[in-house]
């Protein structure tokens, strides 16, 4: 695959978590989660995303939001779990998708709030219709996702490379 191919980051927070007392790593979805994962797995399959590669949290919340949204999806994607997703900054993020291999087209990330709220607004240099006010009027919550399109190698991301060209939540 060229690097001036197109490619997209699918930036999917995880849903709704329980509060427990065991660790914040560990805890599991409420049942809104549970009710919304796949919803969001639906949207993605039906906005045409095919996502070669998922990286994902090793929290809970995230490995089960994942899990509940992939089987709505045309097809089951390499799944890679990595551990540097929890509670990672805007750098660290940005960091992991640099090391993405350009074989990879569309990269699904399943993380955390502030996170994945920051990473997409930090690549969206351009924005398709009204999707960054509503994602910011909204703050990212808790399973919804953006889609951000750029060209170029993952190694070429950065601050302003893409363009926003969906968001959605499960209250829209």
């Amino acid at each position: 695959m060229s690097v001036d191919t197109p490619r997209r980051i699918v930036l999917l927070r995880h849903a709704k978590a329980e509060w427990s007392q065991d660790s914040d790593h560990e805890r599991p979805l409420a049942e809104r989660g549970r009710k919304d994962a796949p919803v969001a797995g639906r949207k993605l399959a039906g906005a045409g995303i095919d996502v070669d590669l998922a990286l994902c949290s090793t929290a809970a919340r995230t490995r089960e939001t994942w899990k509940l949204a992939v089987h709505e999806m045309p097809r089951r994607p390499r799944t890679v779990y990595e551990e540097r997703l929890y509670e990672a900054s805007l750098g660290e993020l940005i960091a992991l998708v640099n090391e993405t291999s350009d074989d990879v087209r569309d990269l699904l990330v399943i993380s955390h709030n502030p996170g994945m709220h920051a990473l997409a607004d930090a690549l969206a240099g351009e924005v398709e219709g009204d999707a960054l006010a509503r994602m910011n009027r909204s703050g990212f919550p808790t399973a919804a996702f953006a889609v951000v399109e750029f060209n170029g190698s993952w190694k070429g991301v950065e601050h302003g490379v893409g363009r926003l060209v969906e968001y959605w939540t499960p209250n829209d």
